[in-house]
């Protein structure tokens, strides 16, 4: 199976990372679950992350194909507008868009100019969908559980995962957000680890787990289906799911998600402007 070129981007604020997949034969890429700097207090955005990314598909001399997005992130806002106007290519994300957009439209109370059918995207993708990265086949699976809509996409032998799994050491995403459920996301878990053991797996967060001193993103199917201490070695899915919904049920919200579900729902757009001409995030008081 081909290796594409994987070069990743970390953001220790939100602990994300990012990533370029190349075709080395052809020079075409992807850029995976890319980021756009948020500071919260003053409610400014920087393209600073997002330009790294661009100086290095500059450097590279690289052609952008597609800007995919493995879900609509809680923690981070998506860059992908601006890295399409500065690089094209097309944005990407898993058809189940729109039950997500659903949910939160009328969490965020949005009028009608805010479509709930994906088309903010340029393509959405199915469960099973062939498509390609240059000469590369590439293909995507759909793994709900930690939301409705997550997508994990296979690229030659290099696995993009999103937030389902984390490092063995970590464990798996949380699964209790609007339309999340462990039994889901344990199912979903599974078709991953029907992998080949070789398949290079890349993750979107690292948190370090006690005990590791440095962060860590790339991992293996073999590697997680042995040693991940919420699923590997054989766990159950009653053993996960009574262990999973116990963990949720002490964890904080993550500190960006108003903002980040606000803007990715959008594609990455800000909320249109209000007759002052200013633009506004919505922050509904006990909804979550």
């Amino acid at each position: 199976m081909i290796q594409p070129a994987v070069t990743a981007f970390f953001d220790e604020p939100t602990n994300t990372v990012s990533y370029v997949v190349a075709d080395p034969a052809t020079g075409k890429c992807a850029i995976i679950d890319s980021l756009l700097d948020f500071d919260q207090a003053s409610g400014r955005t920087s393209t600073a992350s997002a330009d790294q990314i661009i100086k290095h598909v500059v450097a590279q001399n690289l052609s952008m194909e597609w800007i995919i997005d493995t879900h609509v992130h809680a923690d981070h806002l998506t860059a992908a507008p601006y890295l399409k106007r500065m690089l094209g290519g097309r944005t990407g994300i898993g058809d189940q868009i729109s039950t997500v957009q659903r949910v939160f439209k009328t969490i965020f109370n949005e009028d009608r100019s805010f479509h709930t059918d994906g088309s903010q995207f340029d393509h959405l993708f199915k469960d099973g969908e062939i498509y390609s990265v240059g000469s590369i086949e590439a293909k995507a699976i759909h793994t709900p559980g930690h939301t409705p809509a997550c997508m994990s996409h296979l690229i030659g032998d290099a696995l993009f995962v999103g937030d389902t799994l984390f490092m063995p050491d970590f464990g798996t995403a949380r699964c209790d957000f609007p339309g999340g459920d462990a039994g889901t996301l344990y199912d979903s878990i599974q078709i991953l680890l029907e992998l080949p053991d070789d398949t290079r797996m890349f993750l979107c967060h690292d948190y370090k787990a006690p005990g590791r001193d440095d962060y860590v993103w790339e991992t293996t199917v073999g590697e997680e289906k042995r040693s991940n201490v919420h699923v590997g070695a054989g766990k159950s899915r009653d053993e996960f799911i009574q262990m999973r919904e116990a963990r949720d049920a002490t964890l904080a919200m993550p500190q960006l998600i108003l903002p980040s579900v606000q803007i990715n729902m959008r594609a990455g757009d800000m909320p249109p402007p209000e007759d002052n001409g200013q633009r506004y995030m919505k922050l509904p008081i006990n909804a979550l």
